[in-house]
């Protein structure tokens, strides 16, 4: 069974409750103030099931001007509409309106029924038909079916019920189940003994009882602890199905229409939109730069300022990029249709499509700016990921980050990051269970960078192991995490592109200088060490002449890491060669005696207290010695 979800539109009293009632058996208006007024103010929901068996959502509609939000909440998510117009009136003002909000929400899908049929003659419904079809020339409307009927009394129902299966065959299947699940809300209520229940349409994947989703821009997780799907418990919901879902962690005061019941992290909370805006050809207005609108897409709707970017002002039949400045915050995909209505006297002026649901703030008239939205409106997802890695000049974006900006899966950002692999296009680095991605132009312009930076820094210090990663990171890189960076030099290392020397960096063909400078100040080393032997002298005490100390730093530490030097304690330093000759001795001692005490120490290696100390504390370290009770005796570890 396929789930067709259809919706009514039309002029205020054009009979489209009444229709309903007669297709379904059903009255969708729901509260006494709408039963009382006979106009329906929010949205009613109903179904019947179609000869093929296919059943059909119906969503009752208001037509009266004051609910065009609640008319544009009806339209997300139908595969098909049913425009009522009554015969015996024509097309009116609201039809019209209505007429332009399907067109700019992208309907393609549409059955034009000419309800009350039972007030005219024969003559009159057929001029009536003339003067429609002279009026949807040029519209989609123009080869929609046109079915005569009276709701009143039945007549054309059944030919009415043919029609919606047969054009319900022609509906393309809702978005795939691959893709995010996303509910926009359009009520909230109580329940007593469940709690919390939203409705709406699921305009692409599945839920499941039990799915933990988040609900934005609340920001909040809940867990589905019920689904119903028509009145009868269901344990999971499908793209293109009314629901109604029972959630728990939320309250009905933290929620209200326009909010997004979606998969974890899958979208983003905004108050920006780049879109693509037309203003009606039969509009009276002129959109001008930071006009104040009412903007309503799919379930929400906000106000705004339109800040135009390539234009003036967007008169009537014209079209242009315009950034949105939303008063609140909602959560919308690249590609949802939006319509707009001046904020004082409210008229629908336009609508359009949203090219970027989380862009940054742009300036008008900018060049590149324009550049990337035409990309934005006319590339495909894979275009669009591209333009969106691009963006990241200064770090890698997370597969997931990429999922939540575009409001696409996981699965569907893989293959159009397969794609862009093969075109060589992006690099893609994996790091535990998360994939990061750059684009192959950054990762290049970063190789660049560091080498330039290590080239520097070895001319500059021809006697370092190289430059420090930390530093390397802090300096150059202060946007990427350590952990992702010390991946990415790994890669660059397989890559032969640097080499790595602990927690040194270096070009790939660096070797320390060894030249006459390096030499001269070795020699000095050896020859001071040498001379002190076990009368160990500071460092800090060798007179390095016109040398600089840097210098003797850097060659100090090349002798340390050969092993040739070793570090007593902060102050002294010696040949290995002496401590080597030591360890022999201390342990002949202790095989003589199982103590061994500084004085002794002292006396054997002819030094002072001050030098026989580091001797103790240094065998300590390579596990000769061990203390004992006293703080001047050791024994054998």
């Amino acid at each position: 069974m396929r789930h067709i979800i259809v919706g009514t539109a039309g002029h205020i009293d054009h009979g489209k409750t009444t229709l309903i009632k007669a297709l379904t058996g059903r009255n969708t208006d729901r509260f006494a103030e709408e039963q009382k007024r006979g106009i329906t103010i929010d949205l009613g929901f109903t179904y019947f099931d179609l000869p093929s068996k296919n059943r059909v959502g119906i969503i009752d509609v208001p037509g009266h001007e004051k609910f065009i939000g609640n008319m544009v909440a009806g339209v997300v998510g139908m595969n098909m509409v049913l425009l009522v117009i009554a015969a015996d009136e024509g097309i009116m003002p609201q039809t019209r309106e209505h007429m332009d909000i399907l067109s700019l929400l992208g309907v393609e899908n549409c059955i034009v029924v000419l309800n009350k049929c039972d007030l005219v003659d024969e003559e009159w419904l057929e001029l009536v038909e003339e003067d429609l079809r002279e009026e949807f020339k040029g519209t989609f409307l123009e080869k929609a079916p046109m079915i005569p009927v009276s709701a009143a009394t039945g007549a054309g129902i059944e030919k009415l019920i043919e029609t919606i299966d047969e054009v319900s065959t022609k509906v393309g299947e809702s978005e795939s189940s691959g893709s995010i699940p996303r509910l926009p809300i359009d009520r909230v209520f109580s329940l007593s003994g469940f709690g919390t229940v939203v409705t709406g349409t699921l305009l692409s994947g599945h839920i499941d009882k039990d799915d933990v989703l988040e609900m934005y821009p609340a920001d909040k997780e809940c867990r589905i602890r019920s689904i119903q799907v028509h009145g009868e418990d269901e344990k999971v919901a499908y793209a293109g199905q009314r629901v109604a879902i029972n959630i728990s962690n939320l309250k009905k005061k933290e929620l209200k229409r326009g909010y997004v019941l979606a998969q974890k992290n899958s979208m983003k909370d905004t108050d920006l939109l780049d879109v693509k805006l037309k203003v009606l050809e039969d509009s009276l207005r002129v959109l001008k730069n930071h006009d104040r609108l009412h903007f309503f897409s799919g379930t929400s709707e906000v106000l705004c300022r339109a800040v135009l970017l390539d234009q003036e002002e967007i008169g009537p039949g014209e079209e242009g990029y315009v950034q949105l400045r939303l008063e609140e915050k909602i959560a919308l995909r690249k590609g949802d249709h939006f319509i707009v209505r001046f904020y004082s006297p409210m008229e629908t002026i336009g609508g359009g499509v949203v090219l970027e649901p989380n862009p940054a703030i742009k300036k008008r008239f900018k060049e590149e700016v324009i550049r990337e939205l035409e990309q934005k409106e006319q590339g495909t997802t894979a275009d669009i990921l591209r333009l969106r890695i691009n963006e990241y000049k200064n770090n890698f974006v997370s597969v997931s980050e990429l999922a939540k900006l575009t409001a696409r899966s996981k699965d569907e950002i893989e293959e159009d990051l397969n794609s862009l692999k093969e075109e060589k296009e992006v690099f893609i680095l994996t790091v535990g269970k998360e994939e990061y991605v750059v684009s192959l132009e950054t990762k290049e312009m970063w190789i660049q960078m560091i080498n330039e930076a290590l080239g520097s820094y070895e001319q500059a210090h021809p006697y370092r192991f190289g430059m420090k990663k930390a530093y390397l990171l802090s300096t150059y890189f202060k946007e990427i995490k350590k952990n992702i960076f010390d991946f990415f030099l790994e890669e660059l290392e397989q890559e032969h592109l640097i080499k790595r020397n602990g927690e040194y960096v270096t070009t790939s063909d660096f070797t320390i200088r060894k030249d006459e400078t390096f030499k001269r100040i070795e020699k000095k080393i050896r020859e001071a060490l040498k001379k002190a032997k076990y009368d160990f002298v500071r460092y800090k005490e060798i007179e390095v002449g016109s040398e600089k100390q840097e210098n003797w730093d850097d060659v100090l530490n090349v002798l340390l890491a050969s092993g040739e030097v070793v570090k007593i304690n902060e102050d002294f330093y010696t040949l290995l060669v002496y401590m080597e000759e030591a360890k022999e001795i201390i342990q002949a001692k202790l095989k003589e005696n199982p103590v061994i005490t500084i004085s002794e120490i002292r006396d054997l290696f002819n030094t002072s207290r001050k030098s026989a100390k580091p001797i103790l504390e240094y065998m300590d370290t390579i596990r000769v010695t061990k203390k004992t009770g006293g703080e001047s005796e050791r024994v054998a570890y």
